[in-house]
């Protein structure tokens, strides 16, 4: 029997224009945004929509605008009568799968994300931090590589994306020495990524003690839709396991890659990707050519991807 998985992006995915057309034609779509900028006392639909970028791109705003339109996208999709059997989320996408699994009310999670974006900003001084994407080197040799320049800095795994594509994180010019190494040894592409801060490295420690604080209060439930963090790519079943997850995941290793892997070997052979963007999809579709199965991946960013995603559950 197949079963389908609904994935969230994370922080990057985002543009000016996100989920308008959900706006104008699912009144659902609308209320979502509404709610939003209720809770926050900002017009964050002004910002998805209209932007300025340089509004749009800081932290505080990113997230809470990636989480309300990937929302307000599912919501749509639900409204047309589907749902999955797992779900799971790029780094910030977590918490969009926490609201789809039922396990977060989505005005909390908006209220949360906003505070972690600026936890995570605030956390390492501009230019001490970089990251840098490492494509067409296997994961042991680019862990060969960190070990290897390990002592100029702090370097470490932010994320594990693909067989194809890992992303570092560290201190500034560990970061360009491991770009310039991984070029050395055969690399496919390795270059530095635009991004304000050093995500998912203990550098970020901090913003996932001042991140407690706020999760402690928040009242969680148990996901009624198995979910799969990424600290740790194993399916979380109890509400107790939630916090503990969210706060590492901050300054620790996305495991996407094994994330997915694990949903394929639980029979998953079809994955929607909710919200902007189309990343995942490639993501997705890359791990499975490695695991050499064949699997059917959608992204959900906009009307047409609808249509397409409900012609594909609806077989």
């Amino acid at each position: 029997m197949s079963k389908t998985a609904f994935l969230f992006p994370g922080q990057g995915a985002q543009y000016v224009g996100m989920g308008k057309d959900f706006y104008n034609t699912y009144f659902i779509s609308r209320q979502t945004y509404e709610e939003a900028n209720d809770v926050l006392g900002i017009d964050l639909s002004g910002i998805c929509f209209n932007g300025p970028d340089d509004e749009l791109l800081k932290t505080e705003n990113t997230q809470p605008s990636i989480l309300t339109t990937s929302i307000a996208v599912l919501r749509a999709l639900q409204k047309e009568g589907f749902s999955c059997d797992f779900t799971a989320g790029l780094s910030l996408g977590e918490y969009s799968a926490l609201v789809n699994a039922e396990a977060i009310n989505f005005c909390d999670a908006v209220k949360l994300v906003r505070n972690r974006g600026a936890y995570m900003q605030q956390a390492v001084p501009f230019g001490t931090g970089k990251m840098g994407a490492i494509i067409g080197l296997s994961r042991d040799k680019v862990l060969k590589l960190i070990n290897l320049i390990k002592d100029i800095g702090l370097i470490e795994v932010a994320n594990y994306n693909t067989p194809e594509q890992i992303v570092l994180s560290g201190e500034t010019q560990t970061i360009k020495s491991a770009v310039k190494l991984a070029k050395e040894w055969g690399a496919k592409k390795a270059l530095l990524l635009p991004v304000s801060a050093p995500f998912h490295c203990s550098l970020l420690a901090p913003s996932g003690e001042l991140l407690r604080v706020d999760l402690e209060k928040i009242k969680f439930n148990t996901p009624r839709i198995p979910l799969v963090n990424n600290v740790d790519a194993k399916v979380i079943t109890g509400k107790d396991q939630i916090i503990p997850s969210l706060i590492r995941q901050v300054s620790n290793s996305v495991l996407w890659q094994d994330s997915i892997e694990l949903m394929i070997l639980n029979g998953v052979n079809t994955f929607v990707e909710i919200g902007p963007g189309t990343v995942l999809s490639n993501f997705v579709n890359a791990i499975a050519a490695e695991c050499r199965v064949n699997v059917i991946s959608v992204s959900v960013e906009n009307l047409e991807g609808l249509k397409l995603a409900c012609q594909t559950l609806g077989k």
